[in-house]
């Protein structure tokens, strides 16, 4: 573990410290929040799990804490995944190894839980490389004309969409049914209950001018099958209307409820654009779309991962073809990570067992992290100069194995 500076501790930050931490916090991430305003927010923290670092007089002056997924998606599986969330270091202190020692606290504490993944979203993505993170998922967002065509699904014209204001209490078990119901890598479920209180927050501050927050709820025969969350913003100019739609999160069980809201979402009054963010690479927008040039696209960086125990971790998912392969693999952060492993796999289980036969793929944990959810091909890192094939032919048989059908997303930052 790495060595604090004299005088700086480790310590718990029980829920009774929320004040100090919400203090920090504001120094970490600045914002428009008054101390008083954050103060009265639910919380999304398991305070169990939430740590920092405190100097001498009692001061926090930086925090990490972790979300516990318990049945966090990867290929053909879930498994249980330590999430990553609130680091944050106070200016203050920076360039001084708090950041690294709470990263190794997070590794520790993940692996004695028996979390074998740890995942996050990254403020700032040139950090968390050099701490063995790997991206793993990237997200579509895309601008929208208003009235852009789509493709027609038999069936969507039967689905009922009703679109209200957002009601914690009326439509927070909706929400969590039909979002946790999406089968896809990366898809991490709110299933705490501190996640799903602070889900739904609706104060203007995080409104950006735009109005309360709304739902659109497709239901088939009365069961919601589809919902996105959304506001709209009223511009106008000379030419009159040109409001935008915000859809912060869209999720929906099939190709008829996929096409059921994104025709009403695309076709709201007074609106001139649609912006989404969080969709999958293959969302189902993206190929409803007729002219797909219509809309304005930017892939951003979803979901990072972070392989803590490779036997493991490669053993909780499952693989898209059969695979018989010995990996290298490079961690200097977690030497127990290092060496060889022999992965024998395939659709239905996988065995990993360390070996000291020759290795046909050679890579770092990092880039081990990346192909981890499915989305990022072996063989493009291998043409990155990140994966070296040893023995030939091996690379090829590998990128398959590793890959998936769906595009690994999560809808939500944590």
């Amino acid at each position: 573990m790495t060595t604090l500076p004299p005088g700086y501790r480790t310590v718990d930050v029980p829920e009774a410290r929320r004040h100090d931490l919400l203090v920090l916090e504001s120094w970490a991430f600045p914002g428009t929040l008054s101390d008083e305003a954050a103060d009265a927010l639910p919380s999304p923290l398991s305070w169990d799990r939430t740590r920092g670092v405190e100097t001498p007089d009692g001061e926090l002056v930086a925090s990490h804490g972790s979300y516990p997924f318990a049945s966090f998606p990867v290929p053909g599986a879930r498994t249980r995944v330590s999430g990553l969330t609130w680091v944050g270091v106070h200016p203050g202190h920076r360039r001084r190894g708090l950041l690294r020692s709470m990263i190794e606290d997070h590794v520790h504490r993940s692996l004695t839980r028996g979390e074998a993944v740890s995942a996050l979203f990254a403020a700032e993505p040139a950090i968390y490389g050099r701490f063995g993170y790997g991206l793993a998922a990237r997200d579509l967002r895309l601008k929208i004309p208003r009235g852009a065509a789509l493709r027609d699904v038999p069936g969507a014209d039967a689905l009922r969409v009703r679109i209200e204001r957002v009601d914690a209490e009326r439509h927070g078990e909706l929400i969590h049914q039909v979002h946790s119901a999406v089968d896809r890598p990366g898809w991490a479920v709110r299933d705490t209950p501190e996640l799903r209180a602070a889900h739904l927050i609706d104060i203007e501050a995080f409104r950006d001018g735009a109005e309360s927050l709304r739902i659109a709820v497709v239901e088939d025969d009365g069961t919601p099958v589809a919902y996105a969350l959304f506001r709209r913003k009223s511009v106008w100019n000379d030419a009159g209307p040109r409001g935008v739609v915000r859809v912060s999160e869209a999720v929906a069980q099939d190709a008829r409820a996929a096409r059921a809201l994104w025709g009403v979402l695309l076709d709201l009054d007074l609106m001139a654009t649609v912006e989404t963010s969080l969709l999958a690479p293959d969302d189902p927008l993206a190929w409803l779309l007729i002219d797909p040039r219509a809309a304005e696209t930017r892939l951003s960086d979803n979901v990072w991962v972070r392989v803590l125990d490779v036997p493991a971790a490669l053993a909780a998912r499952r693989y898209a073809t059969q695979v018989d392969v010995v990996l290298e693999v490079t961690d200097t952060m977690l030497p127990a990570n290092a060496g060889r492993w022999h992965l024998v796999g395939g659709p239905d289980a996988a065995t990993v067992r360390r070996t000291d036969a020759p290795a046909d793929l050679l890579l770092d944990v990092r880039d081990l992290g990346s192909a981890y959810l499915g989305g990022v091909s072996l063989a493009a890192l291998a043409t990155a100069g990140l994966v070296t094939e040893l023995t030939p032919g091996a690379l090829h048989g590998a990128a398959v194995a590793f890959g998936w059908p769906l595009a690994p997303v999560c809808s939500w930052v944590f």
